[in-house]
């Protein structure tokens, strides 16, 4: 029998997500804007979106934001996924440290992961640029795919595994038709989770980016610092959009149970 929620504690709930997303809701209602002022409310456009397509640094860093994401998505699934499966498969010393230590890149402020990259790349005399930006993506992306293909990992029935080998299966047979098949909402929710992380991230982008290597959020930030302008708005809102719906299709793929 389902248990009806009280009214107060739906009417609680609901006030705690609007101030959460209030902000946001804001922001994005404001891009449709007609007025060039942000603080005034003169009708309903889609002028600015328009704009978008006619600004060239806005498009080009949009596609850079994207190659960044996508390369280091690419990555950042391999290893964290092989990660993940090393601390699964057999007990060794020092497995609960280096699970301990996936942690720690997620818990540590991006400013002192900024920071600590930047120290890195120029003790190793590594010229600044998208290789860099790439590399430092991967490097804090990597840690959450791994934790998401964990928590699957766990969550899987090993028995099957087991069965398919003692059917006369070798190991890399029953890997790729059990395993893994089993393994792929929790990959790509990782997958989805890191796309996500990188494609908004800008405070270590900030520090690690070089000429030539200015994402999305970066150049945000610049037109920011010169006044807040519609088209800031507009395109604000286009990465909320792509942000949330990552979000919301790698919680749903983590969730789905494997069959």
């Amino acid at each position: 029998m389902t248990r009806r929620l009280s009214p107060l504690l739906v009417a609680l709930v609901g006030g705690i997500f609007l101030v959460l997303h209030l902000p946001v809701l804001v922001l994005v209602l404001y891009s449709f804007n007609s007025s060039r002022f942000a603080a005034s409310w003169s009708g309903f456009t889609l002028h600015w979106y328009a704009r978008l397509l006619e600004r060239p640094d806005i498009l080009r860093a949009l596609r850079l934001s994207l190659t960044v994401a996508t390369l280091s998505t690419l990555v950042a699934t391999l290893l964290g996924t092989l990660l993940a499966l090393g601390l699964s498969r057999r007990p060794f010393r020092g497995r609960r440290l280096i699970e301990g230590g996936l942690y720690l890149p997620i818990v540590t402020p991006e400013i002192v992961a900024g920071i600590s990259l930047l120290i890195l790349f120029v003790a190793l005399r590594v010229p600044l640029g998208v290789g860099t930006v790439i590399v430092a993506h991967v490097a804090f992306t990597t840690p959450f795919v791994a934790v998401v293909v964990l928590a699957r990992l766990r969550g899987m029935d090993r028995s099957l595994e087991e069965a398919a080998l003692a059917l006369g299966a070798d190991e890399v047979t029953a890997f790729r038709r059990i395993t893994l098949p089993l393994l792929a909402p929790g990959i790509l929710a990782g997958a989805l989770l890191a796309f996500t992380l990188s494609l908004d991230d800008f405070v270590i982008t900030f520090f690690v980016a070089g000429p030539g290597s200015t994402t999305l959020p970066v150049l945000v930030y610049s037109m920011v610092r010169r006044g807040v302008e519609p088209t800031i708005n507009a395109v604000s809102a286009v990465l909320v959009v792509l942000t949330t719906g990552t979000i919301a299709l790698a919680s749903r793929l983590g969730g789905t149970r494997g069959a």
